[in-house]
């Protein structure tokens, strides 16, 4: 394969989780504020850490959808965003009362998004790990 035959599948590929990372971040500024609402409440009433995680989760949520279109934070809100949903599939499966595994698909779904795009953005998070710890 040629320099530039590559040059452009980066290029391509690059684009493509562009546009993945923009739709998963509309998508969690929206389920995100959604939290703030009252359509959650007996969930996370189910759920049993108070009314205070919801506001957690909602702004972690908007927080991590904003760091997806920040090209320095991308790779890292990924990985954060995958650990969120890592942990409301959790939710679904063992705290929440109707829960199941059903529950637990879009979660999954989410996670798998993220964790792709953390994936293909691994240089991002390694530059941006070793910027902070100092550490080449």
């Amino acid at each position: 394969m040629s320099e530039q035959t590559t040059s452009t599948a980066s290029k391509i590929g690059n684009v493509v989780v562009w546009i993945l990372q923009i739709l998963l971040a509309v998508t969690f500024v929206k389920n995100g504020w959604a939290l703030f609402g009252d359509d959650f409440v007996k969930k996370f009433d189910d759920i049993g850490f108070g009314q205070w995680f919801r506001y957690l989760t909602g702004a972690l949520e908007i927080l991590a959808a904003i760091g997806l279109v920040i090209p320095r934070v991308c790779g890292i809100a990924a990985l954060g965003l995958a650990g969120i949903m890592g942990g409301a599939a959790l939710t679904e499966l063992f705290l929440v009362t109707n829960g199941g595994f059903d529950d637990a698909m879009m979660p999954i779904i989410f996670m798998l998004w993220a964790l792709m795009i953390a994936a293909y953005r691994r240089e991002q998070i390694l530059g941006l790990l070793s910027a902070v710890t100092g550490k080449k």
